[in-house]
């Protein structure tokens, strides 16, 4: 069992080899990706007043009584669908969105972040126990799988914490990549639930308030003061960056 471990791992090591002679894909700055949601959210909701689709506020009422009629297992199916989205790895973000407007700002934001959370677990399980062939077949000469295998390797968990507050990689890919490196499934799942709920709360706080809301003056106040929290949060990451001396990005 052990000899099959290492075998793997030496196979993943020589596909990392053979990937680092190809040129990294560039990426946009978490910054500017922060600035592009909170923009993105806002004009969604200014186009549905102009249009008139806000108007069918009653059929989202009507959706929330409809989660609120199976009571508990109301919340379970969001959960299970969410995790079986990152198990597939469908785009997380709408589900967010979802939850804060189905569930209200602060309940939608706690529903997504421990679904978001077990979606991440079930992925990282799949590709270390269940599935570790196919995963390493597809991804183990990626340069992302280098980029965040060697970043592990060299900065520990203080990598993972990066690549969680900002939007380098991937999630519902990076789960699976984590998978196939030497962090331990629970220091993962610890670090992802801390470290994923800034996004988590606020969109899904940002969705929920739009709806509970409508368009107010405060609304304005309400995007301006998620768009400073997130912008504080993003110097975390680079706070780290720079201290580790990790370079998440290829200039050259």
């Amino acid at each position: 069992m052990e000899n099959d471990e290492n075998k793997v791992e030496a196979e993943i090591e020589n596909s990392a080899k053979e990937a680092a002679e190809k040129p990294p894909e560039k990426k946009k700055g978490g910054l500017l990706k922060i600035i592009i949601f909170v923009v993105v959210i806002a004009a969604v909701v200014i186009i549905a007043y102009a249009t008139g689709i806000a108007e069918r506020i009653q059929d989202i009422r009507a959706m929330q009584e409809w989660f609120e009629g199976f009571g508990f297992w109301g919340y379970l199916i969001f959960v299970v669908v969410y995790v079986l989205a990152a198990s597939f790895m469908l785009p997380a973000f709408p589900f967010t969105l979802v939850a804060g407007i189905v569930f209200g700002p602060i309940l939608g934001g706690i529903l997504s972040l421990i679904a978001a959370t077990m979606g991440a677990a079930v992925a990282f399980i799949i590709a270390r126990y269940v599935a570790r062939d196919t995963i390493v077949s597809k991804f183990g000469s990626s340069p992302m799988f280098k980029k965040i295998d060697d970043g592990l390797r060299q900065n520990g968990v203080s990598f993972l914490i990066l690549t969680r507050l900002v939007p380098v990689f991937p999630y519902n890919v990076q789960n699976y990549i984590y998978g196939l490196t030497q962090i331990k499934l629970a220091t993962f799942v610890l670090v992802s639930f801390i470290f994923m709920a800034p996004g988590a709360m606020i969109y899904a706080f940002m969705a929920g308030m739009i709806v509970e809301e409508g368009i107010t003056p405060m609304l304005a106040v309400y995007f301006a003061g998620a768009g400073v929290v997130l912008f504080l949060v993003s110097l975390i990451p680079k706070y780290i960056a720079k201290k580790k001396g990790i370079k998440l990005k290829d200039d050259e």
